[in-house]
């Protein structure tokens, strides 16, 4: 097998029958190697091409050759467009359950926060709010701080994030390597104190600082309405029965579970958040003893549920073992409650249960419970 060059081909040009399940419609072209696969949740075609001359033809012009044509992706046209995982020995025991996890460590920071925090910034500075000059200034637990300094290093755009000082050593060092400015705020505070910390700067600096908050800006929960729940709509050919999602500012679970009740209102939708105010999975929130964010509409869930962090610190380490996937500790609270969902079930009703894996277990690894028995 010979790769011989990748073609973008436009949807008009395209044969009947072809399926393309993102906006990048791409031709691979390989020798004698006709195939269809998924790549990325995206569905590649690749057509088998003869390498011998035919006589008396001259050979077609390769558009490889086309220098106005930019080879290669902008590391910031790789958001979204996550695959679709399948839990195969999780939910064994459930022969009429399909528990899928969207895989959100494809991002290119690493997270699902990726996507709200590149929605947010193309936001602002297509309505003038972040402009050359202004810093962009925000709260964090980790993710979407990491997903605004990966953007503002790609984009020149200076990044100041306020953040709780016990987030993990790995997401310290990452924000660190893209170059953002951060201020630590009390641990026993919470995502509140910072919060409150990024407020308080804003207040006193407006001019200087473009303010994204990520907990009460609609361009949050928008970029997963128009992005991660078609996804899934796709993904899952329209069988999807459950949504389940763990809280932070809410925008995924908000926007996902909007766009999808509205594609099928019988799809059950659920939510999730720590059992208690004092936990361990880190980016998420207790609403009932923290500010709310205002894009959080508790009536758009079919049912809420709690999870205790000892329960996705197990979740994590069977996953890593039986599953093969080091995810991270929300990704692993997300999976708890899937499988409660699933056991729910009345015996003998299919239900295909999707989540969000929020990220990936790689930001967790200086955390004591992997090694704890």
């Amino acid at each position: 097998m010979r790769f011989l060059r990748k073609e973008y081909v436009s949807k008009d040009s395209l044969d009947p029958g072809d399926l393309f399940y993102n906006q990048l419609r791409s031709k691979y072209l390989f020798s004698s190697f006709p195939a269809h696969y998924y790549s990325h949740g995206s569905f590649i075609h690749m057509t088998q091409v003869s390498t011998k001359p035919v006589a008396g033809q001259a050979p077609p012009e390769s558009k490889s050759t086309n220098r106005s044509v930019r080879l290669g992706l902008n590391a910031l046209e790789r958001v979204g467009d996550t695959p679709l995982l399948r839990m195969e020995r999780i939910a064994e025991g459930l022969p009429e359950v399909e528990i899928l996890g969207k895989a959100e460590w494809y991002n290119p920071g690493g997270s699902v926060k990726d996507r709200a925090a590149s929605n947010i910034i193309a936001q602002a500075k297509r309505t003038g709010k972040l402009t050359p000059g202004k810093i962009l200034l925000d709260s964090t637990s980790g993710n979407t701080g990491i997903a605004y300094a990966m953007i503002g290093a790609a984009q020149s755009i200076p990044v100041t994030l306020c953040m709780p000082e016990n987030v993990s050593q790995e997401r310290k060092r990452i924000l660190q390597a893209y170059g953002a400015n951060i201020i630590y705020t009390d641990p026993s505070d919470g995502s509140d104190g910072a919060i409150r910390m990024a407020r308080e700067l804003y207040a006193k600096h407006p001019d200087l600082y473009y303010y994204a908050d990520q907990y009460s800006n609609d361009a949050n929960w928008q970029a997963h309405y128009h992005g991660t729940a078609n996804e899934i709509w796709q993904q899952t050919e329209g069988r999807i029965t459950h949504f389940v999602s763990i809280l932070g500012t809410s925008g995924t679970f908000m926007g996902t579970a909007r766009r999808l009740k509205e594609l099928n209102p019988y799809i059950r939708c659920v939510s999730l958040q720590p059992d208690s105010a004092f936990h361990g999975i880190e980016g998420t929130k207790h609403m009932a003893t923290a500010i709310v964010p205002k894009s959080y509409d508790p009536k758009l869930a079919d049912e809420d549920l709690p999870i205790a962090t000892e329960d996705a610190y197990k979740m994590a380490k069977r996953l890593a073992r039986e599953e093969g996937l080091l995810v991270g500790i929300s990704a692993a609270a997300a999976l708890v409650g899937s499988v409660k969902i699933a056991e729910a079930c009345k015996k003998g009703q299919p239900a295909v249960i999707v989540t969000i894996l929020c990220d990936s277990g790689d930001k967790y690894l200086s955390e004591r419970f992997w090694t704890e028995a």
